[in-house]
């Protein structure tokens, strides 16, 4: 069967290759424009585009989804299926294109965590177990009926890193056994029922941790924005960016205000919460690289009673 392939970051790799490696061709790959990034605005390629250079297919990189110019390269390729994984929203003009319809690989058991940020929110609200879906794009995002799923656990220290990866993995392997029903002619279109629950992009303010919150809470706040965008809290006016935290207790702390510092040791230092504490063992300063709580504090002074804000 003929796919023509749209994705742009690291997730959607190693669907790339699992597709590319089966008996289905990839006659074309779409992703996003080279951006020019960080204060020297070097200009970087989106992962996908260099995986694709790699493996010699064709790439288009439209500005704009719905040009007539790009609609009708995507046409004259003739391909039988589009595949999408974490990409952006397809108009209507696209997504109609193909014969056999066009799937999305979305990192959630749908139709929970609808939205951009599915494994950010699972961690981030404790969830013991997430999963993939694919399914059939329609109309209104994250909506349409579903093919396949698989559920996965949710390690109780696990980062929204390790879950993006993992999630890849096994993405690609549900990812094609879903482009393979559909060759064959029997991929289930399974209604999606149940609550929907909201997965919506990070934000700069979510990332800003509250410490007068539960330890568990803000625990979960840490490892679900680890390691991007990444929680942060302030300190003397500055940024100080929490990467790896550990929950010390979940007793109510009397007459103590969240955010206080109450104990710096060699390789931590513990953070009061409304209730029970953190201890901080991650860190990354302003302008500095990410690094390990005990380097932060042979470099940065940091007293007990001073307190994260």
């Amino acid at each position: 069967m003929k796919l023509i392939f749209m994705g742009t970051p690291d997730f959607a790799v190693p669907s790339l290759v699992k597709l590319h490696q089966s008996n289905h061709q990839i006659v074309a790959v779409v992703t996003g424009p080279d951006k020019a990034v960080g204060r020297g605005q070097k200009i970087r390629e989106t992962p996908v585009k260099l995986k694709a250079r790699e493996l010699g297919i064709p790439m288009l990189t439209p500005e704009k989804l719905s040009d007539a110019s790009f609609v009708e390269q995507l046409q004259r390729y003739g391909a039988d299926l589009f595949v999408v994984v974490a990409f952006r929203i397809l108009p209507a003009s696209v997504f109609t294109i193909p014969p056999k319809g066009t799937i999305n690989l979305h990192a959630s058991l749908l139709p929970k965590y609808r939205g951009a940020a599915p494994i950010n929110w699972a961690i981030i609200n404790g969830e013991k177990e997430t999963g993939v879906t694919t399914f059939f794009i329609e109309e209104k995002v994250d909506t349409g009926e579903w093919i396949f799923q698989r559920p996965v656990p949710i390690g109780d220290n696990e980062t929204a890193g390790d879950l993006h990866d993992k999630l890849s993995q096994i993405g690609a392997e549900v990812l094609l056994e879903t482009v393979s029903a559909i060759d064959k002619g029997n991929a289930p279109r399974i209604k999606q029922i149940g609550e929907a629950t909201r997965a919506p992009k990070i934000t700069r303010k979510i990332c800003h941790l509250n410490w007068a919150q539960d330890a568990r809470t803000v625990f979960n706040y840490v490892r679900g924005l680890s390691p991007y965008p990444r929680a942060f809290s302030i300190h003397k006016g500055q940024e100080l960016k929490i990467l790896k935290a550990e929950i010390q207790s979940g007793e109510k702390k009397t007459n103590v205000e969240p955010g206080l510092v109450i104990e710096v040791m060699k390789d931590r230092f513990i953070v009061a919460c409304d209730e029970g504490s953190l201890a901080i063992t991650g860190v990354q300063p302003p302008n500095r690289r990410p690094m390990s709580a005990a380097e932060y504090l042979r470099g940065y002074p940091l007293a007990e009673g001073e307190i994260l804000q």
